[in-house]
């Protein structure tokens, strides 16, 4: 049992977290006469380790995720999803939302043509919820940096909300709230040829160069915050914002992530910074779901397609969904960290 929690603990640390990466940067800054010590070299440091760690992994997790996601194309995931009924459906619909697209804003084409299909509004808001809050590379990635009951519990927590939230609006038969044009629309199944194992490669590296493109600049951006916070930000503003210390902490951090726009891999530095500072884990989590799942842009491009009761509906069950969530790994932070 001992050698496995050591093969363990070594692959988490060295393989996912990369700690060997985090030491070499570290000593080359220090080569060059900075201290990583201090605020600056600190700063430098944390931007580096982060961004080299977060693309490499993200490459790699891509890659595997988009060769997966080649035995789904539109046509198959709506072939699968109209199998099943009630809340099997549901299930079914944000399982899915694991091997498909990285943001709320990609998830939401797919939205639109499940449902032009006719498939049962509640089985595609499963999957409109699931495919940016829970997917296979985030999973990775926050078992990289939270470990593996955080992350596990993320996902399955992340799989609830989208299967409860998908199950009250199917309840509430709101078929009258999406749009004229998509609720007349028509899908098509378009054959798909049979992929060989090249061209699965082939459509797998191509995601991997497209998607980093879209997603660098917001590695960027959060890895920078996070440095910010990390290295210049008091450890007692957070502890007193966001720690224990403040029951609404859950509720400012919700709030805060709705107006900026990122994934997973954009959010996961900052929620790092935040929790070295003293940040709850129910307060970080609440955070990058926040930002994920309601984001203005996916609200707005959203918009396009439900009408005011339904979209406001939605935002409703995210946003009590998350909150919860919020609390809930405050209350069991000691047992799973």
């Amino acid at each position: 049992m001992e050698v496995i929690k050591t093969a363990w603990d070594f692959f988490q640390n060295q393989v996912l977290g990369m700690k060997w990466l985090n030491e070499l940067i570290g000593n080359i800054l220090s080569a060059f006469g900075l201290d990583v010590g201090g605020r600056i070299g600190g700063s430098v440091q944390f931007f580096l380790y982060d961004t080299i760690k977060i693309m490499v992994l993200l490459g790699v997790l891509i890659l595997i995720i988009s060769y997966i996601q080649s035995y789904f194309p539109p046509e198959r995931s709506k072939r699968i999803l109209g199998r099943f009924h009630g809340i099997g459906a549901n299930t079914v619909a944000a399982l899915l939302g694991t091997v498909t697209p990285f943001c709320s804003c990609s998830s939401i084409p797919l939205f639109i043509g499940f449902t032009s299909a006719g498939l049962p509004l509640g089985v595609t808001f499963s999957f409109l919820i699931s495919s940016p809050m829970v997917d296979l590379g985030s999973l990775v990635l926050l078992m990289s940096i939270f470990g593996w009951k955080v992350a596990v519990t993320y996902v399955v927590v992340g799989l609830f909300i989208a299967i409860i939230g998908g199950t009250l609006i199917e309840k509430l038969h709101l078929e009258n709230q999406v749009e004229e044009y998509i609720r007349q629309g028509k899908s098509f199944d378009v054959p798909q040829d049979e992929l060989h194992f090249k061209d699965r490669i082939k459509y797998a590296w191509e995601q991997v160069l497209g998607t980093a493109k879209k997603v660098f600049p917001y590695v960027l951006v959060g890895v920078g915050i996070g440095a910010i916070i990390h290295n210049w930000i008091p450890e007692d503003l957070i502890v007193r914002l966001l720690g224990s210390g403040n029951p609404l902490g859950v509720v400012i951090a919700t709030i805060a992530g709705v107006p900026m726009y990122a994934d997973i891999f954009g959010t996961i530095p900052i929620a790092e910074a935040l929790l070295a500072k003293g940040a709850q884990l129910g307060v970080v989590l609440s955070f990058m779901i926040g930002v994920t799942t309601l984001s203005l842009p996916s609200i707005i491009m959203l918009r396009k397609a439900v009408k005011p009761k339904l979209l406001g509906i939605f935002i409703a069950i995210c946003t009590v969904g998350i909150i919860l969530v919020g609390y809930f790994f405050n209350a069991v932070q000691h047992l799973i960290v």
